[in-house]
């Protein structure tokens, strides 16, 4: 966790950094565009729970993007939709722990035994600690 301190010093850094003119054009436009964005740049000083990466997105993308190459993609826009509905619900019931084949199994069969993977998610969402860096209280 980053303390007060260290935020105000690395955004005094930034700050100092990006304010600099060199005298080279097109570094102090590049400059200029950064300093801009400061505020998202830095978003993670006051929300430290904010990966600094995106690797989750990305593996989550790579795995559609190999399907598509290995089949050619899919003939129709309602394939390429459904394609897209049923990896994302594998994505997430996977990250959620859920068995996907129960999972379709029980609602094919409309037994609902499992309950809804949006159930599931407003429920592991109440366990994730963004309340206190956000400012909705706990």
């Amino acid at each position: 966790m980053i303390h007060q301190k260290d935020a105000h010093s690395l955004r005094a850094e930034f700050e100092q950094l990006f304010e600099q003119t060199s005298g080279y054009q097109q570094l102090d436009e590049r400059k200029a565009l950064t300093l801009a964005k400061k505020e998202p740049l830095l978003m993670v000083l006051s929300h430290p729970e904010i990966l600094l990466h995106n690797n989750p997105a990305e593996l989550g993308a790579r795995q559609r993007v190999r399907k598509r190459d290995v089949s050619l993609q899919a003939r129709t826009r309602e394939g390429i939709g459904a394609w897209d509905t049923f990896q994302t619900l594998v994505s997430t019931a996977k990250k959620l722990g859920v068995n996907m084949y129960q999972y379709f199994s029980d609602r094919m069969t409309q037994t609902n035994t499992f309950p809804s993977l949006a159930h599931l998610i407003e429920q592991r969402s109440q366990d994730f600690p963004l309340a206190t860096s956000w400012g909705r209280g706990t």
